[in-house]
């Protein structure tokens, strides 16, 4: 017996393409008769994360999000009962846990289906990896020869999911290497709210801004670790979508510092990327005129707003700004609310101190950039 090959270089595609994946669903269900196919990642804090074909993407929508969730006990057990295969529902829960089994009724059998096989493992971040497969009431259970055919796609499948985890890793690291382009300190904050990746410049900040157990980032002063611990908090409730800036005090001579905390959006189907948010630290009292290219990166900007935002942080007037760009008063006040809401900020005064110092000294500043 041999498994379609196409479907084994399909899996590996869509490791480096995360757009594939849902295809690569489709494909994996249509190999043994399935009418669905998902492959979702459970965190350490019960986070899940999911990839599906079309046809029930919205009921796995809504049980990511559902308290319900942590009463799933199907990969629990599939792993302590068939832990090195696929395995059908009723090889790994017992006839008194499929009664029982909370997910069975709320989920599987509202979106029509009634049979389950599937394969789970844990990686060792912690994380764990669950591809199922779901067949439609009235259809015969998975037989024998789907789960040998799934069993032979294991390997391929658990390296492709492994590699796209990888991965992510990697791309948190290319993030923080951008900033250190720029200048900026910087580091990817992950699911957890710890730091994934550092670059050498927001290293070379210690004690001021350091790591502590588990890479838990610890702040100077009380006030800017419960502000930061806060804005964490909320980033993985998703309650903020906007940039979130904590000040750190002047002290000793040191400048005073501001983290600016900017959400990884991010589409549901990517699975495995485990990055929440990218942490850049900037310092007050740099002389110049903040480079463009680091307002539009940092907070998201449109050139235009760019514009306005720069000549805002030379302390201008929205009319001054208006006069010098050659736009209406109204236009520049449009922009400037835009602006205010991208960087988190509720008055001109406190932006003029957020924006402060945002000149890159990595590129010279650009600072004979007209606005």
């Amino acid at each position: 017996m041999t498994v379609d090959m196409t479907l084994a270089d399909r899996l590996y595609e869509a490791a480096l393409v995360p757009d594939l994946w849902t295809d690569t669903c489709e494909r994996l269900a249509a190999e043994v008769g399935s009418s669905t196919a998902a492959i979702f990642t459970i965190d350490p804090r019960g986070t899940h994360r999911f990839v599906a074909t079309p046809n029930v993407a919205d009921v796995y929508a809504q049980f990511a999000v559902s308290d319900l969730r942590f009463q799933n006990i199907r990969p629990v057990k599939a792993m302590e009962r068939m832990p090195f295969a696929f395995c059908r529902d009723i090889d790994f829960l017992t006839p008194e846990e499929l009664a029982e089994d909370v997910i069975l009724k709320e989920f599987i059998e509202p979106a029509g289906m009634q049979w389950e096989a599937g394969y789970g493992f844990q990686e060792p971040t912690g994380h764990t990896i669950v591809i199922a497969l779901m067949k439609a009431k009235g259809m015969e259970h998975f037989n024998q020869q789907d789960i040998d055919k799934l069993n032979l796609l294991k390997p391929d499948l658990a390296r492709a999911a492994y590699m796209s985890s990888r991965l992510a890793f990697s791309e948190a690291r290319s993030m923080t290497e951008t900033l250190s382009m720029l200048g900026l300190p910087a580091a990817v904050i992950g699911d957890n709210g710890h730091a994934i990746a550092m670059n050498a410049e927001i290293e070379a900040l210690a004690p001021r801004i350091r790591t502590g157990a588990g890479d838990k980032l610890i702040l100077e002063g009380a006030g800017a670790r419960s502000l930061l611990d806060e804005a964490i908090a909320r980033y993985q409730a998703q309650v903020v979508p906007t940039v979130q800036s904590v000040p750190i005090l002047p002290r000793d001579g040191q400048p005073a510092l501001i983290l600016h905390l900017l959400p990884i959006r991010r589409a549901a189907r990517d699975i495995f990327s485990r990055s929440m948010a990218v942490l850049a630290v900037t310092q007050v009292g740099h002389i110049g005129p903040p480079d463009i290219r680091v307002l539009c990166g940092l907070f998201d900007l449109t050139p235009a707003e760019a514009r306005v935002a720069r000549g805002i942080a030379l302390a201008q007037t929205p009319e001054m700004v208006a006069a010098a760009l050659g736009i209406s008063l109204e236009t520049a006040r449009s922009h400037l609310k835009r602006i205010m809401l991208k960087t988190g900020t509720t008055r001109q005064a406190e932006l003029v101190l957020l924006l402060s110092g945002l000149n890159a000294p990595g590129l010279g500043g650009q600072r004979s950039e007209r606005i």
